[in-house]
C-alpha cells in the first residue's frame, strides 16, 4: 500500500485527490494549517473524512513541514497548498509569495534533506503564462501577470532546479481553470452559479462582476486531480500542461449558466470596473497534447459539460 501525503488536503484539489487516491488503494494523510480546527467540509462532503489522516502543518515553516514529512515518510507528496486567489495576490504579494514559493522550497529542501525516494507533485498554474494568443505547451514562455503568478513561476522553476541539481523526483502540472462545487464561493465561477440559483428561486439581488470580456480554458476538476496523479506514476519526472484547449469568454459562462436557469443574465448582472484586476490575463487557453502523449490523459468534459454539471450541484444543493 502506498502513502501520500497531500498538502493542503482541505481545498477543492485537495479533497478530491484524496478521494481518488483512496480509490487507487492507497494511504491517504494531508495538512492543513491547523488541523484541530480546520474546515473540512469537502472531505465530508465526498464522505471520506474518517479515511484520510490529518496533520498541521504551515509550509512558510520549515521545521513545520519537515515534522509532517517525518511523521508520514510518504511515497508521494502533492503540494495544493498556499494561497489560491489571483485578486487577493495584488492586496497581499508578500503573503502570497511566502505561501507559494517559500512553501514550495521547504518541501523540496526537506526532500533533500531526507534523502529518502520520495516523489514530488508541484500544483502550477496556467496563470504563469500570461496572455495566451495560441493554446500554450510546455514550450511557451512564461510572462505572468500578477504575484500570483509569478510566485508560481519561481516555484516551477525551483521544482526544475531540484530535479536537474540532486536527482528529486519532481514535477509541476500546469493546470488551467479547472471547477466542481467544491470551489470556494469567491471563485467566480461559483459566485455566478450560486447567484444565478438564488434569483431562479425568487431573489432580487444584482451579481456584480468584472471584466466579462476575459476568456478561460475551463475543465472539470475531478479529471484534473486524475492527471496529477498519473504524473507521479511514469519512470521519469516531467512538467506537464493539463487543459481542455478550449476557450470561452466570461460572459458566455454568465449567458449559459443564467439561461440554465431560464433567465436573461443582462436583466441580473452589473458589470462593475472595480473589481477588474490591475493587470489581467484577456486569453488563457493550453495545450495538452503531451499530457495525452505522456500519460494517456485528455479531458472528458469540456465547457458545456462543465456548466451543467455546476448547475446540476446547485439544483440539488437547493432542492
Amino acid at each position: 500500500m502506498k502513502t501520500a501525503l497531500i498538502m493542503g488536503i482541505s481545498g477543492q484539489d485537495g479533497a478530491l485527490l484524496a478521494e481518488h487516491l483512496l480509490k487507487q488503494g492507497y494511504k491517504v494523510s494531508g495538512t492543513s494549517r491547523d488541523h484541530e480546527v480546520g474546515n473540512f467540509w469537502r472531505l465530508e462532503a465526498l464522505g471520506i473524512r474518517d479515511r484520510v489522516t490529518l496533520t498541521s502543518a504551515v509550509l512558510s515553516d520549515f521545521r513545520s513541514v519537515l515534522g509532517a514529512l517525518q511523521q508520514t515518510m510518504p511515497d508521494e507528496v502533492y503540494n495544493l497548498a498556499g494561497q489560491t486567489s489571483v485578486g487577493m495576490s495584488f492586496l497581499y504579494p508578500v503573503e502570497t509569495f511566502d505561501s507559494i514559493l517559500i512553501g514550495t522550497m521547504n518541501i523540496l529542501e526537506c526532500l533533500r534533506f531526507l534523502g529518502k525516494k520520495i516523489r514530488f507533485y508541484n500544483a502550477g498554474s496556467s496563470e504563469c503564462f500570461g496572455n495566451t494568443r495560441e493554446p500554450a505547451n510546455e514550450e511557451t514562455p512564461f510572462r505572468p501577470r500578477s504575484p500570483y503568478a509569478t510566485a508560481k513561476a519561481a516555484a516551477h522553476y525551483a521544482v526544475s532546479n531540484y530535479r536537474e541539481a540532486y536527482g528529486i523526483f519532481g514535477c509541476t502540472g500546469i493546470l488551467f481553470n479547472h471547477e466542481s462545487p467544491l470551489r470556494p464561493a469567491r471563485f467566480v465561477t461559483q459566485k455566478i452559479v450560486s447567484a444565478a440559483s438564488r434569483i431562479a428561486a425568487g431573489s432580487q439581488e444584482r451579481l456584480c462582476l468584472g471584466n466579462l470580456k476575459v476568456c478561460r480554458d475551463w475543465g472539470w476538476a475531478p479529471e484534473y486531480v486524475r492527471a496529477m496523479w498519473l504524473m507521479l506514476q511514469g519512470d521519469k519526472p516531467v512538467d506537464l500542461v493539463v487543459a481542455s484547449g478550449e476557450e470561452h469568454s466570461l460572459e458566455e459562462f454568465v449567458a449559459r449558466v443564467f439561461g440554465a436557469f431560464d433567465l436573461n443574465w443582462r436583466d441580473h448582472v452589473v458589470v462593475d470596473e472595480s473589481l477588474f484586476r490591475p493587470s489581467d490575463i484577456e486569453h488563457s487557453c493550453g495545450n495538452a497534447s503531451r499530457a495525452l502523449a505522456e500519460l494517456g490523459w485528455r479531458p472528458e468534459t469540456l465547457f458545456s459539460g462543465v456548466v451543467e454539471k455546476l448547475v446540476a450541484a446547485a439544483r440539488n444543493k437547493s432542492a
